[in-house]
């Protein structure tokens, strides 16, 4: 009974399927929702490597800038906030894959799925709205004044600057918010899937 039911299971993710075992069918169905997972490993992964990225053009440039008070504290803020996140999701990164205590599917699954409902779903699930335009703004100021070759304070007091970064703000954070929600439709799409996953492994007898 239970392995028809595995059966029904896999058959709602692949159609085209042979008569397989009870352990043949779990293996397969444990290696989907490891596929699905490992979208979200990409994205986490991505997102560190892009941190450690920023850190080194954060500390190459306040190394060339230590005489500008005002960009070190700039670039200090922001490192400190991309540190916050890349430990974050290193701990993401490992806590999605680890298995040390080799659990059954269904527990394994579970725990995955609480760990991903807190991240998108949970209290904080929402800051982005915060973080977005405060990083935005900290890394633009940061590449605009280095590239610039001035002072942050001069750079702050000209004209046309100051009219640039306020005309390109709106695209950017718009393109920066777009970006998020797609990201972010995309994880709650696989989400669910597990969920759906979880639910028919949960109702197998």
């Amino acid at each position: 009974m239970e392995n028809i039911e595995l059966q029904k299971i896999w058959k709602s993710i692949d159609n085209e399927i042979n008569p397989k075992s009870k352990d043949e069918l779990s293996l397969l169905l444990k290696s989907k929702a490891k596929q699905t997972l490992n979208k979200f490993i990409v994205i986490l992964s991505t997102s560190i490597l892009t941190s450690i990225g920023l850190i080194f053009f954060l500390l190459i440039t306040s190394l060339k800038r230590q005489d500008d008070l005002i960009y070190l504290i700039n670039n200090a803020i922001l490192g400190l906030l991309v540190i916050v996140s890349l430990i974050s999701g290193i701990l993401s990164w490992y806590k999605i894959q680890n298995n040390k205590f080799s659990l059954p599917l269904k527990d394994w699954l579970s725990e995955r799925i609480s760990l991903l409902s807190k991240w998108l779903t949970g209290k904080f699930s929402k800051l982005y709205f915060i973080v977005i335009p405060l990083f935005y703004v900290l890394t633009v100021l940061s590449i605009h004044v280095y590239y610039e070759n001035k002072l942050f304070i001069e750079v702050i007091n000209t004209e046309e600057s100051i009219i640039g970064l306020i005309i390109a703000a709106p695209i950017g954070l718009f393109v920066s918010f777009f970006a998020v929600r797609k990201i972010r439709r995309y994880q709650l799409s696989n989400l669910n899937f597990l969920k759906d996953l979880h639910r028919r492994l949960c109702n197998v007898r």
